[in-house]
């Protein structure tokens, strides 16, 4: 006799209710002008814009800063969908596996924001038109994009779905690369090695190859020297400490940081470290210290006013404008200067750069679109940059350049990023162990004991 069938085991209800899940995503005005691609990083997923954000892409077109290069990109992906669709259709993105766009039209809603919050601001119509999706698209999970926290907190309010958009967002911060380390126990030959010949094989001093362009403090009970990975000869490699126009490293960190700045092979280089660890100073003295190399010195920084307002607030003319956010980078300038009588050969050659445009301290906006040829390259202030703007500065590079890259990832001063979606931590995160690469976390304050004090207890 036949023996009846095994019933076949149910499946997990909460993993079949996982994969039924349909989204369809709204994207704010902070997402695209983060990433005007940021439409085709859903996958499968359906993705909207309220007609507001195309309202407020309006008013970001003009202009040559990063958020007006994203505006107008992303108002030429809109047109060129609209050729053959009507855009508050749902229209099929280009790509396998990709959902639909559409733009959503003002609607009447249940729930109105406007009404809620008493103001019919631009974020609430957002608000709206979400509710209005979430309303006339019952079997979908509805989540509303936006890099505005505050505006997340009032969705969620709203019992809306609301996220961060994650796309180039780094999810383990507080592990990023640091680029130097410690190491106990060494070998004496290994150290005897590296101060007799300069090198050793790495294999002598560690099991496994490190990270290239790595750096090391190599100690043990009796001695310690400084190291780095050279990913070239796959050796290790002895780091002298070097002084650079008057200006001298104090700690093991600044020491590498000096090396890297001034090594031919590393083109690309990073410094990461709260206010008063000698970021902009040594990358500055670094860089006039090769002036012979390079026929140029930049040193630039992204202008992020007070309160974000327009410079076109400020009085006076365009450089009356910019000067406050410059004053920084002449500082550290003059505080090389000063590491020479006032009349010296060596400080007139500084001075005689600045006035013959070889040293050059400027916005980074008036230096987008250049070429980027055998110069040295210093962005301060790089935190409050995005990862595409990262990636379009190095990717200016022309031959016989490097560029270095200081900030805080810690000290964001633009609302839309945070030390998870900056360009920093983006570049430090995705670029680590590669020849062309070297970071280096810089974590002692040397600037003052007060500056320190501050930096450790308030």
């Amino acid at each position: 006799m036949k023996k009846p069938a095994t019933p076949r085991k149910k499946a997990n209800p909460s993993e079949n209710d996982l994969q039924k899940v349909k989204k369809a995503f709204v994207l704010d005005t902070s997402v695209i002008l983060y990433d005007h691609s940021a439409v085709e990083h859903f996958g499968e997923h359906d993705v909207a814009i309220p007609i507001t954000v195309l309202e407020e892409l309006d008013n970001f077109k003009k202009g040559n800063d990063i958020k007006n290069f994203e505006a107008r990109e992303f108002i030429r992906f809109i047109d060129d969908l609209s050729t053959e669709h009507m855009l508050q259709t749902w229209i099929p993105l280009k790509g396998t596996g990709k959902g639909r766009f559409k733009v959503l039209m003002s609607h009447a809603t249940p729930v109105d924001a406007e009404r809620i919050f008493s103001d019919n601001k631009a974020d609430h119509k957002i608000l709206n038109a979400t509710l209005a999706l979430q309303h006339e698209m019952p079997d979908y999970k509805v989540i509303l994009v936006t890099k505005d926290i505050n505006l997340r907190l009032k969705a969620r309010a709203l019992n809306l779905s609301a996220e961060d958009y994650e796309t180039g967002k780094i999810q383990n911060v507080t592990n990023l690369y640091r680029g130097n380390d410690l190491v106990e126990d060494i070998p004496q030959e290994v150290i005897s090695a590296l101060y007799d010949h300069g090198s050793c094989p790495v294999e002598d001093a560690m099991p496994h190859p490190p990270q290239d362009n790595h750096y090391f403090i190599l100690r043990n009970h009796k001695s310690s020297t400084l190291a780095y990975y050279n990913p070239q000869d796959k050796t290790l490699q002895r780091v002298d400490k070097v002084q650079a126009v008057g200006i001298k490293p104090r700690n093991a960190e600044q020491t590498f940081a000096l090396h890297a700045i001034m090594h031919p092979d590393i083109k690309l280089v990073s410094i990461q470290g709260v206010a008063g660890t000698g970021k902009t100073l040594l990358a500055l003295a670094g860089a006039l210290e090769q002036r012979e190399t390079y026929n140029q010195i930049y040193l630039a920084r992204p202008i992020v006013p007070l309160s974000n307002r327009d410079l076109g607030f400020l009085p006076g003319d365009a450089n009356s404008k910019i000067g406050p956010y410059m004053e920084p980078l002449w500082d550290n300038l003059k505080f090389i200067q000063n590491q020479y009588p006032e009349h010296s050969r060596e400080a007139n050659k500084i001075k005689e750069m600045v006035e013959q445009d070889r040293l050059v301290i400027t916005p980074l906006a008036y230096i987008r679109g250049r070429s980027l040829s055998n110069i040295i390259f210093i962005v301060d202030e790089a935190q409050n940059l995005t990862p595409h703007e990262i990636k379009t500065i190095i990717s200016r590079a022309g031959e016989n350049t490097k560029i270095i890259f200081t900030g805080d990832i810690y000290q964001i001063d633009t609302p839309y990023l945070d030390s998870q979606s900056n360009g920093l931590s983006y570049l430090i995160d995705k670029v680590k162990n590669h020849p062309l690469y070297a970071h280096i976390t810089l974590q002692k304050g040397e600037r003052s004991e007060l500056a320190n004090l501050a930096n450790d207890l308030l």
